[in-house]
């Protein structure tokens, strides 16, 4: 039996997806294709006939239903969309209706609306029926001359006193966002407001629906995996489901690139053609400098874009950012640069021996200092100039740390052992 874990790759690589998705149990539907990636729930929706997909979305709520029949055509939706009841019909249609990439397109319908002035007794059973009628608990927002004032918490229904207490007295700020605004809008307010729902709005600042936090998980998942495409220089259309083809054409610019700088290092390769045929042990230890100095680049890389995407850095402001990556470098780099110096010692004889190991030294720690360097400056710089701080900035700081990198350890060498 195939385990749990392995249901996505397994649904992934299916020529036929939809097999072993629907001979699972019916009640485990809905959690395995919401922890598939989007390429695969797109995959997997087209492998599905109309029946099957039937049975699946009468399960879901009105948002999921949503997140499905996003992947349907036009024919296959409509289809569906007339097997539902009026009232989860208006729903979707009315979801349906924005931009999936859009706050509209992550909220959900489970709220209610109450006005300031109504007792608790009326809240109360405002609340029942939308459970009865929902199967949902809803979010309570609560409303002044039609404005949005804030959210009633639901413990607050248990224990206010209705004959001392009013609405007002437990009414907590609600943050907001336009129900048009893209993805990362959206995210940002949740990182200012963790644990807490948010109304989306339209242009009149009526209240269109709510986004819980479980509702940005699959936001989260995109971000971050738009994040490692953007690194690699893969595009955030590819799928691993994507043919030969496909993957040539998307990624070959991208190779092109990496191609020309690859050259860059080798020149400088070339211009110390004669120390490395002197000293052919060079040769051995050019790969260590150069993956080093690369692994450093973007570990100081991948801090300092977080720091961008948090709000916390930024060009301006980035001095002491670049300060502490290059200490940090100096250290890592003395500390790795003694082992390969003592190893390279050991290693090596006849008349070089222990002054290699200093050259090897004393580049791996001029290496990572250019690394800490560059892996903290290209990502502000990229922003700076209104590119995305992660797209392909490993090409440029792999690029820096090899070039320079090769330029101090066989100038070096030169200069010592010749």
């Amino acid at each position: 039996m195939t385990r749990q874990t392995d249901l996505p790759e397994t649904i992934a690589m299916a020529s036929e997806p939809s097999e072993p998705f629907t001979d699972l149990p019916l009640n485990e539907w809905r959690n395995v294709f919401f922890a598939l990636s989007e390429e695969i729930q797109e995959h997997l929706i087209a492998d599905m006939s109309r029946d099957e997909l039937k049975t699946f979305i009468d399960q879901l709520d009105p948002d999921e239903v949503t997140a499905v029949l996003w992947f349907t055509d036009e024919g296959t939706r409509d289809a569906l969309l007339t097997t539902l009841d009026s009232e989860r019909r208006e729903k979707i249609d009315f979801l349906l209706s924005f931009d999936p990439e859009s706050a509209a397109g992550v909220m959900s319908l489970d709220y209610v609306t109450v006005d300031v002035t109504r007792e608790f007794s009326e809240v109360i059973e405002r609340v029942r029926r939308f459970e009865e009628t929902t199967g949902q608990v809803p979010t309570i927002f609560v409303t002044e001359n039609g404005e949005l004032r804030g959210e009633l918490p639901g413990v607050a229904l248990s224990v206010a006193n209705p004959e001392t207490e009013t609405i007002s007295d437990y009414v907590q700020e609600t943050p907001n966002v336009r129900y048009d605004r893209d993805d990362e809008e959206v995210l940002e307010v949740f990182r200012q407001n963790r644990e807490r729902s948010v109304a989306v709005l339209d242009e009149d600042r009526d209240i269109l629906g709510v986004i819980h936090a479980e509702d940005l998980l699959r936001l989260l998942e995109e971000a971050r995996g738009e994040t490692l495409y953007e690194f690699t220089g893969v595009t955030e259309e590819e799928s691993v489901l994507d043919g030969p083809g496909t993957k040539v054409r998307r990624r070959y610019k991208w190779l092109i690139l990496n191609l020309g700088t690859a050259f860059m290092a080798a020149a400088v390769v070339g211009l110390f053609e004669s120390t490395i045929a002197a000293v052919a042990i060079l040769a051995a230890y050019m790969p260590v400098v150069a993956g080093m100095g690369g692994n450093a680049g973007t570990q100081a890389m991948a801090v300092t874009v977080r720091g961008i995407s948090l709000g916390e850095v930024s060009l301006n402001t980035g001095k002491r950012v670049i300060f502490n990556e290059v200490v940090a470098g100096a250290v890592n780099g003395t500390i790795t640069g003694v082992l390969v110096a003592v190893i390279a010692t050991a290693f090596s004889f006849g008349e070089f021996g222990l002054l290699l190991g200093v050259v090897i030294g004393i580049s791996m720690v001029a290496n990572l200092v250019i690394a800490g360097f560059f892996g903290a400056i290209t990502p502000m710089l990229l922003d700076r100039i209104g590119y995305d701080p992660a797209t392909s900035a490993t090409i440029f700081i792999t690029t820096a740390t090899d070039v320079l990198g090769f330029f101090v350890f066989l100038g070096l060498a030169q200069a010592v052992l010749l």
